[in-house]
């Protein structure tokens, strides 16, 4: 369930949470035979999970360290469940396996899934692969509104979105911005609320949420494999075509850094219109870039919630002491990642940053003669 920020349950040791992962998987009996040997954690790379590799059965542990949904344990491991579930069909995700319940070993549960074979997603050489795995995932049959539970479904995902970035933008003044980048910013809420009063809306696709290329392995066949799922949601694609291509996240993964051109950026959007149905095409297509300039927000806001919060959790000495939910203290990841994460929203909070990235919108350029200037 969602509600207000509550401690993240204790951080386990790789050697604690080897031992407890090897206990808990020897009482399932596909894996009765799994000992501490045959499990090997894999670098941190991101700030939600920990992964350890099952030598020998192409498998993985996806083990929560916290909800970036605000979700309680359970909540949070039945809703990554559904996410790669659902996701499954588009043949451009990892398989789910099994499902470890949360108990006293693994205090948020954990999930086997497929290890993908393959490599960081190279950009821009592979941008068509990325669109066409997007394309695949965009495509999958939409169920009724009953049936998409326990996944997000807003009645209405452009104004859901914008509540998020409004939530998001009261840290702005916390921050410490320059006052350049605070206007900017401010600037682009004013455009984005305007939005919410046109008539038209987009058609709801399965979206990612979360779709920087970092999330994406490149597999032996040539397809971009999304490989991380716990922000899924019924909502609008332009949402996760924004996150894929942005400047903020193509620069975001040392592994996935990529500064792409406008013409790239414009061939990305061109090769998903061919991808999907034209219906889905035609009532997306004009809301391209407009929310390209919302997901940015959402990215750009976040960045000031991330500034705030984790400031306030290192101030504090934050201790755990119940059920997990949101938690960005840098306790929870290695330091490196956590100075890597400070290194980038410093730069995507900087006002040169800022305005380069606005360029994409604000400027005549390939993007823009493709998609169609909807802007203020």
């Amino acid at each position: 369930m969602h509600g207000a920020p509550q401690p993240s349950l204790p951080p386990l040791a790789i050697e604690d949470l080897l031992a407890r992962l090897a206990h808990v998987l020897s009482g399932l009996g596909d894996f009765g035979d799994v000992s501490v040997d045959d499990l090997e954690p894999l670098p941190t790379t991101g700030l939600a999970h920990d992964h350890v590799r099952l030598r020998g059965r192409n498998l993985l542990a996806r083990v929560p360290k916290q909800s970036q949904m605000a979700l309680d344990a359970e909540a949070n491991l039945i809703y990554q469940t559904a996410c790669f579930t659902r996701a499954t069909p588009s043949d451009h995700t990892p398989r789910l396996h099994a499902v470890l319940p949360t108990c006293d070993e693994l205090p948020m549960g954990a999930l086997i899934v497929d290890e993908i074979a393959g490599a960081a997603l190279p950009l821009p050489d592979h941008i068509d692969a990325l669109a066409q795995s997007l394309a695949a995932l965009h495509t999958l049959p939409v169920p009724d509104d009953d049936g998409r539970a326990p996944l997000k479904n807003p009645q209405n995902a452009l104004a859901d979105t914008f509540g998020e970035v409004l939530e998001q933008s009261a840290f702005i003044g916390a921050a410490g911005l320059d006052y350049d980048a605070e206007y900017q910013i401010r600037e682009e809420l004013m455009a984005a609320g305007n939005l919410l009063s046109r008539p038209d809306k987009p058609a709801v696709s399965l979206i990612a949420f979360d779709a920087h290329p970092g999330n994406f392995l490149l597999a032996p066949d040539g397809r971009a494999i999304l490989v991380d799922l716990e922000k899924a949601r019924y909502g609008i694609a332009a949402f996760d075509l924004a996150h894929a291509t942005l400047y903020t996240s193509t620069t975001w993964d040392v592994a996935t850094y990529a500064e792409l051109t406008p013409d790239q950026v414009a061939d990305f959007y061109a090769t998903w219109l061919s991808a999907v149905s034209d219906p889905l095409a035609e009532s997306v297509r004009p809301w391209l870039l407009d929310l390209r300039r919302m997901m940015w927000l959402w990215s750009v806001t976040w960045c000031a919630k991330w500034r705030v919060r984790s400031q306030a959790v290192a101030q504090a000495k934050h201790h755990h002491d119940g059920g997990s939910t949101e938690d960005w203290s840098s306790e929870l990841s290695d330091p490196a990642l956590v100075t890597h994460v400070a290194d980038r929203v410093d730069h995507y909070l900087d006002p040169a940053t800022i305005e380069r990235v606005r360029d994409d919108w604000c400027s005549d350029n390939a993007m823009t003669a493709l998609l169609g200037d909807n802007t203020d």
